[in-house]
């Protein structure tokens, strides 16, 4: 069974009096629909290594991930002490070494059976990312998702980036009409989904980094079989 939050009023709220079964469901990417941390872990060890650094842990990686590329190569510089002047560079350098880092990246389970499942009951489907967008679409096409999504927004689509809420609603207007719902992973998902004033379903097991009773979410759900039976609970209610 779903985990459904104490907040899960806020969902209902929105959605009452609301006579569309179909929604616009929009995803973020990495530690939602997908454990993208052991590619990104090789490939910032890569130029550590290279600039003669210690390496970083895939703990470390995690917990850097989110903001996007250039926040995340920010904290990789302050965890080893490399000075300011060097994040250009490495930002540079970092991203292109992203488009290929796909090899260690899997979905997590159930991620593609409940995308079909949302599909083929007539939901439509986008993804807001901060990955830049051409990382974004690659590790897609590698991992055959792509075809379930109608759009797909990453963290250099336009001038700002998540938490600001433009991509998202970017994202849903590039969808046809129905109830709009976000689904992620972490505090800048959460933040995100606010400041757009759409609901947010929170996946759990992804890279949040506070308890999930701490987070701002109207429904939680910890396995992805549990994804399509949620929705489809709460447009019904």
């Amino acid at each position: 069974m779903a985990l459904l939050a104490a907040g899960s009023m806020t969902i209902n709220q929105e959605l009452h009096g609301s006579k569309s079964s179909k929604a616009r469901i929009v995803f973020d990417l990495d530690g939602t629909l997908i454990d993208s941390a052991p590619d990104i872990h090789g490939i910032a060890n890569v130029l550590l290594t290279r600039e003669k650094y210690e390496p970083i842990t895939l703990e470390q990686t995690r917990n850097f991930i989110g903001n996007g590329a250039g926040v995340f190569v920010t904290k990789m510089c302050v965890a080893r002490g490399i000075p300011d002047q060097e994040h250009g560079r490495l930002l540079a350098d970092f991203i292109s070494l992203y488009d290929n880092a796909v090899s260690h990246t899997l979905a997590y389970e159930g991620v593609e059976e409940s995308l079909q499942a949302l599909t083929g009951a007539g939901h439509s489907l986008g993804i807001c990312t901060n990955k830049p967008i051409r990382p974004a679409l690659s590790v897609l096409d590698h991992l055959d998702l792509a075809k379930y999504f109608n759009t797909v927004w990453g963290g250099d689509s336009m001038s700002v980036h998540k938490p600001n809420p433009a991509p998202l609603h970017a994202a849903f207007d590039a969808l046809p009409h129905g109830v709009e719902i976000y689904v992620g992973d972490s505090e800048v998902d959460a933040e995100t989904a606010a400041r757009a004033s759409v609901p947010f379903i929170l996946f759990t097991e992804g890279y949040r980094k506070q308890a999930v009773e701490k987070m701002d979410h109207a429904a939680a759900f910890s396995h992805f079989r549990q994804l399509p039976e949620l929705i489809a609970g709460l447009l019904q209610n």
